[in-house]
C-alpha cells in the first residue's frame, strides 16, 4: 500500500496493535474503540467500520451507497451480504444487504437499498443518508455464490432489489473476463424501476456472450417480455437454460413461480436461490402457552408470531439483523419448552439450546433468556 492511503486502511502494525491493547485496559470497561470514535470513527482497532463516501439514487425508492470500510475489511464473494448497523433515533438497527459490486475488484463496498413498508432502516438510508455516514460492518458471508469452477452456462433471475446478489454475480463474470453464455433476466414493474439499467445495457453491447432481458408485469410496451416468469420466458431468455446453472433472487412470487417451473422440467438441482424477504409462520393450530422473557422479567401470550415479533410486542429490543433466519444475529438461549423453526418445520424441545428469534415460533409455554 502506498504511503499516501488513508490511515483508515492501513493495516496496523504489532507495535500499533499493542500499544491499544495497553490503553484498553486502563479505560476498563469501555473498549478502546469506544474513545477512538469520539476522535474518527473510522479510525478502530477491533470493530470494523465503513464510511459512505458517495450517494447515487437511481430510483424513486432506492438508493445506492458506495462505502469506504476501515483495514479489517477482506472483501466479499459475489452473492454474499454483509450486515451493516445504523442509528436511527438513538437506536441501533442492523440490516443485511448484498454487494453489488464485483468480488476482487476494489477496496470499496456498493449496497443498493430499496425502501420497504415501515422498513426503519431502509427508509433512513433512501430518505436521509449522506456522504460521511458512518456505519457498523460485519464481514460478507453466505452460501448463494458461484460454483469454481465456472459453469458453462450461467442464467440470472432477478426480480425488484433481489437484483442486488446477481448483479454482482454478473459483474464479476465480465471482470474475471468469462466467456460462456450468459443471459440476465430481470423483472421489474416498470422501466422507471430498474436499478442498473444503463449498466446492464453496457455490458450486453460490450459482450457479445451476455444477453440482458427485461420483463416488466406493470408496463405493456417496451422492455422484452411482459406479465409474470413461465417457460416461455424461460425460453425466450435463455434457449439453453438446460445446461446452464441458475441464480435465483427476488420476492416471493417469483421465486415461487421459478422454481415451480423448474421443479415441473426435472431442473431442480440446477437451481439455485437467495431469499430476501422475512419468514413467515405457517399456522398449524391455535397457538397457546405463555412466553417467559427471563432476562427482563417479561411474559406475553403466545399469539403464534416469532418470537422475534413477540419479543418485540412486549416491548423488548432484542438485536437482529437480516430477519430470515441467516445471519445469527438473534441467536439467544432457550431455556425451557418447544419451538418450531418457521423455515423448515423442525422442533427443538432441549433445554438450554440456542436459537434464532427471528424464524422460531414458541409450541406451548417457552422460556427465552432475553
Amino acid at each position: 500500500m502506498s504511503i499516501a492511503e488513508p490511515a483508515a486502511r492501513r493495516r496496523p502494525s504489532l507495535l500499533s496493535k499493542l500499544r491499544p491493547r495497553l490503553l484498553e485496559t486502563l479505560t476498563t470497561p469501555h473498549a478502546v474503540d469506544r474513545y477512538l470514535e469520539l476522535v474518527d470513527p473510522m479510525v478502530t482497532v477491533d470493530e470494523m467500520r465503513a464510511e459512505v463516501v458517495a450517494v447515487r439514487r437511481q430510483t424513486a425508492d432506492t438508493v445506492t451507497l458506495t462505502l469506504r470500510p476501515t483495514w479489517q475489511w477482506e472483501g466479499h464473494t459475489a452473492g454474499h451480504f454483509v450486515q451493516i448497523g445504523v442509528v436511527v433515533n438513538g437506536i441501533r438497527h442492523t440490516r443485511c444487504y448484498s454487494p453489488v459490486g464485483a468480488a476482487g475488484a476494489d477496496g470499496t463496498i456498493e449496497l443498493t437499498v430499496k425502501k420497504q413498508k415501515d422498513g426503519i432502516v431502509s427508509t433512513y438510508l433512501v430518505d436521509a443518508a449522506e456522504p460521511g455516514l458512518v456505519v457498523s460492518l460485519a464481514p460478507a458471508t453466505g452460501t448463494f455464490e458461484l460454483p469454481s469452477p465456472r459453469p458453462s452456462h450461467v442464467l440470472l433471475i432477478s426480480g425488484g432489489s433481489g437484483i442486488t446478489p446477481v448483479m454482482s454475480m454478473l459483474r464479476t463474470l465480465v471482470h474475471e473476463g468469462y466467456t460462456g453464455r450468459v443471459a440476465f433476466l430481470h423483472y421489474a414493474f416498470t422501466e422507471k424501476d430498474v436499478c442498473y439499467r444503463a449498466e446492464l445495457d453496457r455490458i450486453a453491447a460490450e459482450n457479445d456472450n451476455v444477453d440482458v432481458v427485461y420483463a416488466y408485469t406493470d408496463q405493456q410496451d417496451g422492455g422484452h417480455l411482459h406479465g409474470f416468469f413461465d417457460a416461455d420466458h424461460l425460453t425466450t431468455a435463455a434457449p439453453w437454460y438446460e445446461s446452464a446453472q441458475t441464480f435465483l433472487c427476488g420476492p416471493p412470487g417469483l421465486m415461487n413461480g421459478v422454481t415451480a417451473v423448474f421443479d415441473e422440467l426435472g431442473l431442480a438441482d440446477a437451481l439455485h436461490k437467495e431469499e430476501f424477504v422475512t419468514a413467515t409462520p405457517v399456522a398449524d393450530g391455535d397457538a397457546t402457552g405463555t412466553v417467559t422473557f427471563s432476562a427482563s422479567g417479561a411474559t406475553a401470550e403466545n399469539d403464534g408470531a416469532t418470537l422475534l415479533e413477540q419479543a418485540e410486542n412486549a416491548g423488548l429490543t432484542p438485536e437482529f439483523g437480516c430477519r430470515m433466519g441467516i445471519c445469527f444475529t438473534c441467536t439467544s438461549v432457550k431455556k425451557s419448552g418447544c419451538t418450531r423453526n418457521v423455515k423448515t418445520g423442525e422442533t427443538s424441545s432441549d433445554p438450554d439450546t440456542e436459537i434464532q428469534l427471528c424464524v422460531s415460533v414458541p409450541v406451548g409455554d417457552v422460556d427465552i433468556d432475553v
